[in-house]
């Protein structure tokens, strides 16, 4: 029997992707060296961009299942070391970043982008619901509160307080009762404060956000954007691992419209459209009688003008404002009601078309488009402390 070739290996080792950087070992440089022994045993040596890759063993294991497939290959031992500090730099560079990550968002199974295109929609408060809805039924989840001049997640989660540093320098984010995991620009200003900074400021918040925040082990991250489809959302592509975006919409055929301009954004930086989720989709009285105050239909048409799944549509109801000015979210607070029951069947879609394993192995990714890396300067008001 033939011995596999190193073109071969190669070729293999194009399906082993970085999580956080979205491209595949080979082409970010990682592959550091190739030996096929006479036995058909074929020795890996990965270069990591950190010594503590906290996904060490999914890269073995990805590697491993990758390789042993060749006709030929024996045993396959895969071994790591760490890029030097001239190929960090000249990867950096290729990828237009300031820094590569170091593992905050490795164990990140997926990364949701709640958009909308326009404010006023309900998409913090869909956020904040779905994220509680996930861990609850038992997917670990986090929100990332990307809506830095208008934030809101700190009130509708029910925490606001300064998070602590770990002895790893990473910001620790804050547990909400629901369980989810919250980070937000609240927690680092004082309350209700009004948040005037330029573009580069925020740019580099957000990247703070994802690059500096030990997020640990979550099946879902949810990101809340802020409305539009300028230079926040086009950063947080280009940082983001392989996200998907959730578009939220009300029946109104003016939001709809909006809210396809956030969908062609995702489109053109090659994220995935998850789906459409329909709020404030009508209002039903004490005595049974229902009004369509915002329309009708219009998440459905945007659906089917995407292509994508309608994931719910949520009912105008007061009780989910309620909860999200008390902090504990419908879903948690109200199962039952009306409104939690169509975010839950949102959230249960959301799990039946995303993944449950981190994505280290797959068909090669198409890389992201090379872009300027964000400038201004770090948050200067996170409070260290023990973990």
């Amino acid at each position: 029997m033939a011995l596999p070739t190193k073109d071969q290996v190669t070729e293999k080792l194009r399906a082993v992707i970085d999580p956080e950087l979205r491209q595949s070992v080979v082409d970010l440089g990682m592959v550091r060296s190739i030996v096929i022994a006479d036995s058909g045993r074929v020795e890996i040596v990965i270069s990591l961009t950190t010594s503590g890759c906290p996904i060490r063993s999914h890269f073995q294991q990805a590697v491993v299942d990758q390789v042993s497939s060749i006709e030929g290959a024996g045993e396959v031992v895969v071994g790591f070391d760490v890029l030097s500090s001239d190929e960090k730099q000249g990867l950096q560079d290729r990828l237009g970043r300031s820094k590569l990550p170091d593992g905050a968002l490795a164990m990140v199974k997926n990364v949701i982008c709640v958009a909308s295109g326009k404010g006023g929609v309900g998409k913090s408060t869909m956020t904040a619901n779905l994220a509680a809805a996930l861990q609850a039924e038992g997917h670990p989840a986090g929100a990332l509160d990307c809506d830095v001049y208008g934030y809101s997640l700190p009130r509708m989660l029910g925490v606001n307080r300064k998070p602590e540093v770990s002895p790893e320098r990473k910001i620790l984010p804050l547990d909400s009762p629901s369980g989810v995991k919250v980070i937000s620009i609240g927690f680092f200003v004082e309350e209700n404060a009004a948040v005037v900074w330029r573009g580069p400021m925020l740019h580099k918040a957000i990247q703070q956000f994802l690059e500096d925040v030990e997020w640990g082990e979550l099946d879902y991250l949810l990101l809340d954007l802020p409305p539009g489809t300028g230079d926040v959302s086009m950063t947080l592509a280009q940082l983001l691992p392989q996200a998907k975006f959730l578009v939220v919409t009300t029946p109104q055929p003016a939001a709809q419209s909006v809210a396809r301009r956030a969908a062609e954004m995702a489109g053109k930086v090659d994220l995935e459209v998850l789906g459409v989720i329909e709020n404030m989709s009508g209002f039903t009285t004490p005595g049974g009688e229902r009004f369509t105050i915002f329309g009708e239909g219009g998440g459905q048409r945007l659906a089917d003008e995407l292509d994508v799944p309608l994931l719910g549509k949520v009912p105008l109801q007061e009780e989910l404002r309620e909860s999200a000015d008390s902090g504990l979210p419908l879903v948690i607070n109200q199962p039952n009601a009306p409104a939690a029951q169509a975010i839950n069947a949102a959230a249960r879609g959301i799990i039946a078309a995303t993944p449950v394993d981190l994505p280290v192995m797959q068909a090669a990714a198409v890389g992201m488009p090379v872009g300027a890396a964000a400038g201004g300067t770090e948050l200067p008001v996170v409070q260290a402390g023990p973990r």
